[in-house]
């Protein structure tokens, strides 16, 4: 669709409308969206040995080590070769942002910036197809029949710790996690943010500056 390579990172809290930013993205640009949790979930449901690595780590509750993202992440990036894309939920810190760099030259870092109160209430409404990750939320990304997945027809699930004060010590682990990482992407000038309280409201921001950045 577009002829210049752009490569770019989406940062967001669980619930802030990354998936849903980076399905249109990927739908108006065309870019490749490469998600960690994408991959790690594809690895688990098909027995991989990185997948049986992972899911000891979830597990136990426990985050996925870095040399496990890092070498997963950078070998999906080295597949995808001279394409656009969208970096989903990688670099998580400033060691993998670092290892990232000395490979790729990241073109922008798009940061999504939700009050923390909104999306304890969006989450709510969100609904999850398991085995692909796709998600809905009630009132804005319904699904076509209700408690149904669009593309398998299979029952829709709503996540253990999609509960309010779960979500919310989610929310201050992720600040805690994520901010060292904007600071160093601020830190190389990259940093773009787009704050609201609804992604119909985000969206048209992000589009117009990325079809300004393509279009350079």
């Amino acid at each position: 669709m577009y002829t210049k390579i752009f490569r770019t990172v989406i940062i967001g809290a669980p619930g802030s409308g990354k998936g849903t930013i980076s399905e249109l993205i990927v739908k108006t640009f065309g870019f490749l969206h490469i998600s960690t949790g994408d991959i790690l979930r594809q690895n688990i449901l098909k027995n991989t040995d990185l997948g049986k690595r992972a899911q000891q780590y979830i597990a136990a509750g426990q985050l996925v080590p870095d040399d496990i993202v890092t070498k997963t992440m950078l070998g999906r990036i080295t597949e995808v070769g001279n394409k656009s894309y969208i970096l989903d939920g990688f670099p998580r810190n400033t060691a993998q942002a670092e290892a990232l760099a000395a490979r790729e030259q990241i073109d922008a870092v798009i940061t999504l910036n939700v009050p923390h109160d909104v999306i304890i209430d969006r989450v709510k409404d969100r609904w999850i197809h398991a085995p692909s990750g796709r998600v809905y939320n009630i009132g804005f990304h319904d699904p076509k029949v209700p408690g149904k997945d669009d593309v398998t027809g299979e029952p829709l699930t709503q996540r253990e710790d999609d509960k309010a004060e779960v979500v919310a010590k989610r929310l201050q682990l992720y600040d805690e996690l994520m901010s060292p990482v904007l600071a160093w992407y601020e830190q190389h000038g990259l940093v773009t943010t787009f704050s609201g309280r609804k992604t119909k409201e985000i969206w048209p921001r992000v589009e117009r500056f990325l079809r300004d950045k393509v279009n350079k």
